[in-house]
């Protein structure tokens, strides 16, 4: 059974950081690039970054660079996102995908 399970979500304030980790089972994980997405309140759901399945190739939304990285261990089926400097438009549900496969998702608020 395929799973994707996000955590680390929450509140922060803004400038603050959080990490989310995604733990992958039932498929070959590190055969798979992954990708983070996210989808703000009221908006479409869309690309944040993306991660080769080796983890040497990395690509980020225009928004995001800079501030977030995205990283994996393919020892322990997990990608992760480092999201430093936060701000409030960076308010949404993340969602961690690797093909047509999709998590549950995990809420960032960031306000004061």
């Amino acid at each position: 059974q395929v799973q994707l399970v996000e955590s680390g979500g929450g509140l922060v304030q803004p400038g603050g950081s959080l990490r989310l980790s995604c733990a992958a089972s039932g498929f070959t994980f590190r055969i798979y690039g992954m990708s983070w997405y996210r989808q703000p309140p009221g908006k479409e759901r869309e690309l944040v970054a993306l991660i080769s399945s080796g983890g040497g190739t990395t690509n980020y939304a225009d928004s995001v660079k800079g501030r977030f990285t995205i990283s994996r261990d393919n020892a322990k089926n997990t990608v992760y996102l480092q999201m430093n400097s936060l701000k409030p438009e960076d308010t949404a549900v993340y969602y961690c995908n690797a093909g047509s496969r999709w998590g549950q998702g995990t809420q960032v608020t960031v306000s004061s």
